[in-house]
């Protein structure tokens, strides 16, 4: 209670959290607006339907991470998704594309060209995607289920508004993201997630509630003890993820003293951190979507002879199977692998270090300090990737031997657990830098955050 009463006495650091807070307010608003010419109960009806199919599980993933905004036919359906995806494609091909590294060297010059880039691939990506939902809400009414015409008046003119909507939505919530990563606290497009995320745990608190508490007559569907272990559960899996999240491989490096006129330079030692989750949630994006894309593909095989086909694309379509729970976990620890070849370049890492006088101890300049450091990302990858594949198959375990509610489970592993945990951390780093340069005490009475040094 100390440290959240020095931080309102703090001007600067009151004035950018209180920002924050505004603008993420209005962020929630966005997904509360309705999309115009929707029924709404009719498309709740349908996603409620979904969920109990083989669907379910991809509707309820990015409902949670729009913040419910899917289930409220609003605005914000595609939230800040779109910029992500568009940061992600930019972040891939810088290093492919020699002309996008080049600008990326640049200094800040490069890096608002990149920005701006970005910007341009969101908007088209916002275009497309818009029109693809605007194209399923109109031929969902034709699905049955009794769900009703989910589109009041279809046609070009209901495409053209859905697009305009929801693009501009998106590009709005972009624009809050940036102004928050400028002006507020953390960084903006995380934060959005992460708000969007948590304001689906009181619901799924309340599934989770029901579970123990006896209503209408009907006994509770387990006691005390039950929760008491599912209680441990969660505080052992958030430890974990951190552990995971702050977890580093020091590598020391030593700079070489050198003699400059008068002035005497180098002739320190510091380290060279490499984090054990250098990948972040990236894997489990890049795994999720691949896998619900690839159970969709074989489930349209009609064929007789290639039945087993469409019997391996029903159970990739069930997130608790134990086949889409295999090919998941190898799924991701391809993608840790992969994305970490794309983006740590051990060989430039060598040549900077040599050309400003560093070494590792023990390890020669230039190629072999390159194969040590690939040796070295590759052995603390491999651990990255086991941790990221455990919390990602964690809910669909929960939900299948442990019967927890799917939008609790989420919490309890996953994309969204990663993300929360992520986030919060980098938030508390910003403040905790606040605090420590007013000579105030920070969160931790013992030991430190990473990034304090």
């Amino acid at each position: 209670m100390s440290v959240l009463g020095n931080i309102w006495k703090i001007k600067e650091l009151r004035s950018r959290i209180l920002f924050t807070m505004g603008l993420v307010f209005i962020c929630r608003m966005v997904a509360f607006v309705p999309t115009p010419g929707v029924d709404a109960s009719a498309l709740r009806d349908m996603i409620a339907g979904m969920q109990r199919t083989a669907g379910g599980g991809f509707m309820g993933m990015f409902d949670l991470f729009s913040g419910g905004a899917l289930s409220q036919v609003a605005v914000g359906t595609l939230s800040i998704w779109p910029y992500i995806s568009a940061s992600i494609i930019i972040q891939l091909m810088t290093a492919i594309i020699p002309a996008l590294e080049r600008m990326a060297r640049e200094g800040e010059t490069g890096r608002q060209k990149l920005n701006q880039t970005t910007r341009y691939l969101t908007l088209a990506l916002c275009l497309v995607q818009s029109f693809a939902i605007a194209r399923g809400l109109e031929s969902a009414g034709s699905m049955g289920g009794g769900h009703g015409q989910i589109v009041e008046i279809p046609g070009w003119p209901f495409r053209i508004l859905t697009m305009l909507t929801m693009t501009s939505a998106t590009m709005l919530l972009m624009w809050l993201g940036e102004q928050i990563t400028a002006r507020g606290i953390g960084n903006g497009t995380s934060v959005i997630i992460m708000i969007n995320i948590c304001s689906r745990l009181p619901a799924a608190l309340i599934q989770g509630g029901s579970l123990f508490i006896s209503t209408g007559g009907v006994a509770a569907r387990f006691n005390i003890f039950y929760l008491i272990f599912l209680l441990l559960l969660a505080f052992f899996v958030f430890a974990g993820t951190i552990a995971l999240t702050q977890g580093l491989r020091r590598i020391p490096i030593h700079t070489a003293r050198r003699t400059v006129g008068a002035r005497v330079t180098g002739g320190q030692s510091t380290y060279m951190p490499l984090r054990v989750n250098y990948t972040g949630v990236m894997p489990i994006i890049f795994a999720g979507p691949i896998l619900g894309a690839l159970g969709w593909l074989l489930r349209q095989v009609n064929v007789n002879w290639l039945k087993w086909l469409k019997a391996i694309g029903i159970s990739l379509s069930h997130q608790t199977d134990w086949l889409f729970l295999t090919i998941y976990s190898l799924s991701i620890l391809f993608f840790s692998f992969f994305w970490v070849a794309t983006q740590f370049n051990a060989v430039q890492i060598a040549d900077d270090l040599k050309r400003s006088g560093g070494y590792v101890p023990g390890i020669r300049p230039g190629l072999p300090t390159a194969e040590f450091l690939d040796l070295t990302m590759t052995r603390v990858t491999l651990i990255g990737a086991v941790g990221l594949v455990i919390i990602a198959v964690l809910p669909g375990i929960l939900q299948t031997r442990l019967e927890v509610p799917r939008l609790l489970a989420g919490f309890l592993g996953g994309t969204s657990l990663l993300i929360i945990v992520g986030v919060a951390l980098d938030t508390m780093r910003q403040i905790e830098s606040y605090l420590v340069m007013r000579n105030y005490d920070g969160f931790l009475k013992h030991g430190r955050l990473r990034g304090r040094r």
